[in-house]
Parts: structure tokens; sequence; C-alpha cells
């Protein structure tokens, strides 16, 4: 029976070899493997994966066309609901999302759902790639404001609509978080990253870089102006936050942002590259989130050892299992139950060191998760070249301030309902730029939701 085959294992690079170098841990499965795993599924008539994915790709459906050999067939089915199917076979929390409503989970291993998506595509991109299906055009305009996960679900979805799309991308590469954000071995740019967005492009969908909008264009000048009848605001959420505490300016202070997009997107780690970045013997990453996985897993490959300082248990990391994992395997050091309370300095104002109190667990917060508290008399200092702050991240406020009737809540997050209407006539929105730093798959999840408002309203308009 399908369900008593043990799951397959993902095969990866050795911890002590990948720790110095940005080669992509996983390897992936091959043909052989990737069939045996779909041939676990057992086909649910009514498929909780399904609801789970914030995209609702038709999971048993793939799956099955994978188990019978079928590669092209389950691409082609995932292609129907997901732009980025070999990103998000990479960087999904399935573990919370598809997989952790898998049926077989109850009593044994969920599907490896994840690893079968980028199975798909990586077996597709290798092998030609799909062939594009534009539809025919139905003469509307619309822009898209950011080519993140959020701008390219939805794009996607207008362009198989028949519209014309144009995304606007402030930096010179596409892809926003998935270019800056993300590290190179966990999610290859070249390999992965541009590939997925060239599908993309060749549904029809222009991508204009170096366009700040609220600078170089406003979303005002965009509706009134350009001819575009509809925008959608996909701008992420790339403003840092700090802690606020004593020291935070000196020098070799980071934001995880500053330091993975320079390290991502500027290739600080290559040596063909004339753009280093400063992180000495010692760096101690603060937070302890995905980004902070990734802020620190990087800094110990540029030759840094690093610790991850985090003010509750190893029990509350709201990072995914697997990266808490690779980063132990890889030799990154866990200060639990550590808080810092100021950033030490030499007498040339570089980092010298971190001032950490010790806490311990109280009552539960909003969340429900136990508030930390500090321990009277704990002090203690961390010595460290770098420090980088990895405490979330919120959206800019320029595309508000320069936006009529554009509405803002307390944490600086457009307002839009769950559809991604906004309080301006004519632009939505969604993704990290509605409800702050989240996942790659809910802001595609919003940029496709968003999508089908877009083309009701134009439709309504006719």
């Amino acid at each position: 029976m399908a369900n008593r085959i043990p799951r397959v294992p993902v095969r990866e690079q050795e911890a002590k070899v990948r720790a110095t170098n940005f080669e992509e841990v996983c390897y992936g499965y091959d043909e052989k493997e990737a069939v045996l795993e779909a041939s676990r599924c057992l086909n649910c008539k009514n498929p909780r994966c399904v609801g789970a994915c914030p995209v609702n790709v038709k999971i048993p459906a793939f799956i099955s066309r994978v188990a019978a050999g079928d590669f092209s067939g389950a691409a082609a089915v995932i292609a129907e609901d997901s732009s980025l199917p070999a990103v998000c076979g990479r960087v999904c929390p399935q573990e919370t999302q598809c997989e952790g409503s898998c049926i077989l989970g109850v009593k044994a291993e969920p599907v490896a759902i994840g690893k079968l998506e980028r199975f798909v595509a990586d077996w597709t991109r290798e092998n030609g790639g799909l062939e594009p299906v534009k539809a025919e055009p139905n003469g509307h305009r619309i822009a898209i404001v950011g080519s993140g996960p959020a701008g390219l679900a939805c794009a996607s979805d207008l362009a198989k609509l028949g519209y014309d799309v144009t995304v606007f991308e402030a930096l010179h590469r596409p892809g926003g978080v998935l270019e800056y954000g993300i590290p190179e071995f966990r999610l290859p740019k070249d390999k992965v990253v541009a590939a997925e967005i060239a599908q993309v492009k060749a549904l029809g969908v222009k991508i204009e870089t170096n366009v700040v909008v609220g600078r170089t264009v406003t979303i005002d000048s965009l509706l009134d102006e350009e001819g575009f009848e509809a925008v959608f605001v996909g701008s992420g959420a790339g403003l840092p936050k700090f802690m606020g505490i004593p020291g935070e300016n000196l020098n070799g202070v980071f934001s995880a942002n500053e330091f993975l997009t320079r390290n991502n997107l500027m290739k600080a780690y290559r040596d063909d590259y004339m753009t280093p970045i400063h992180t000495g013997s010692k760096v101690v990453v603060v937070g302890g989130g995905n980004v902070a996985m990734d802020a620190a897993r990087t800094a110990l490959r540029l030759g840094a050892h690093t610790t991850i300082v985090y003010r509750r248990t190893e029990k509350e990391l709201p990072a995914r299992l697997e990266e808490v994992h690779h980063a132990k395997e890889e030799g990154i050091e866990f200060a639990m139950l550590t808080n810092p309370v100021e950033v030490l300095g030499d007498e040339k104002g570089w980092v010298r060191a971190v001032k950490c109190i010790r806490m311990e667990l109280g009552e539960p917060d909003e969340s429900g998760r136990r508030s930390p508290v500090p321990v009277a008399g704990s002090e203690f200092e961390i010595e460290t070249d770098t420090v980088i702050m990895s405490l979330g991240t919120s959206p800019n406020p320029l595309i508000a301030r320069t936006t009529g009737g554009l509405e803002t809540n307390r944490r600086g997050c457009l307002v839009a309902d769950e559809s991604g209407v906004t309080t301006r006539q004519g632009v939505f929105a969604g993704g990290d730029a509605v409800t702050g730093a989240a996942t790659v798959i809910l802001a595609m999840g919003a940029g496709r939701k968003a999508a089908a408002a877009i083309h009701e309203y134009i439709g309504g308009k006719l």
C-alpha cells in the first residue's frame, strides 16, 4: 500500500562542505526517487492539502502524473495555479501548509509535496520548459508595482486573461525578496529565479527595472497620465526594524535586510565582484526567524564564527525546522533565552561586543507564546565584530505618502480587504505591503486574489 512506503529522503551536501560554499544545499529528487515518493500519495477524494495551499495547486493531480512518469503533464497542472513552482518547492513552509494537512502525516510521514513540486519544475526547466499559452489581448493595461512573488503572481494571472501588464521594479534585477532576500544556497538566482521570471515574461508580461514608484513615477501618474486602468501594489516590506538599544549606530551593525541584499543582489560573497561586506571573525545575529537563519548561514559561509541570539526557547523559534536543523549541522551556535540590551564599541566606533541579559518565559502574550522577561543581574557580554538585527520589516512608506487616497494602518501597511481592494479606486494591494513580512506563498496567494478582483473591476467598467 502507498502509505507503507517510507518517505524518500532527499540528498544534500555534507554539512562541513556546504558551510564553506554558496552552492545549493539540497540536491532534490532524481526521476526514480520522485516516482517512488509520488506513489505514496493516497489521491484523496477530499484533498486537504489543496485547501492548505495559499495558491490552491491541484496537488493530487500533479502528483499522480509524477507517479505515472508524466512529468510534463505534472508541470502543466501546477502551471494552472502557480507561476513559481521551482521557488515554492524550495522555500515554502510545506510542513505547516500542504504537507501539514496530508492525511498520511497522521500515522506516518506526509508526502514530500514540496520536493515533488521542485522536481517537476527543475525537470521541466532542464527539458525545454513549458510552452507559454498566450491569451488574446483584451485591450486593457494594468500596472504592477514590485516584481516579488505577489507582483509576479498577479501579473501572471492577468496576462493569462489577456491584459497588457507592465511590472515596475525599483532594483536593477527583478524578483524582489527572491532576488535580494533569500541566499543562493537556498534559492539559486540564475538557475531558478531568473528562469521562472523568464516564464512569466513569456506570457507577455513586461518588466521595467530601476523604476522607483513614488519617485520616478507615481501611482497617480500611472492612472491619470500613463493610461493604466488599475494598479496592483506588491512592493513588499523592505523597511527593517531595530531594537532601539544603545550602540545600534556603531560600525559593524547591519539590518538583516541590508546584509542579505548586499550578499545576494550585489554578490558580496563572490571574489569577482567589488562589493564586499564586513563580517570580521565573529558575528551575532539577533532574531529567530527564517531571515535570521539566512543571515547567520550567510555569515558563516563568509568565514565568521556565528551565534544566533534569541529571547525565547528553541521551541518558540519561528524559523522552519529544516532551516534550524541545517544551521545547527553547519556549526552555528544558538544562545537561547538571551536578549541584547546594548551594542558595545571600541575607541574607533566599531562593534566589539554585545551586552545581553538572560531571559525566562513568563505568561503567554497576545499570540499565545509565553512572554520572555529579563532575569535581574544576569547581564553578560558576547564578543563580536558584527551584529545583524533580524527583527522583521515593515513596508516602505514612500508609496502611501505619494498616492492620494491610499490609507495605511498603525503598522504602516496598506489598508486592503481580502481581495486586495484598497481605499483608492483602481488601486489594489497584497502581500507584505498589506500584511507585513510573511511568506513567499502567502504573497503569491494575495497576488492571485488581487488579479481576480482587478479582472472583476475592469469588467464592471465595460
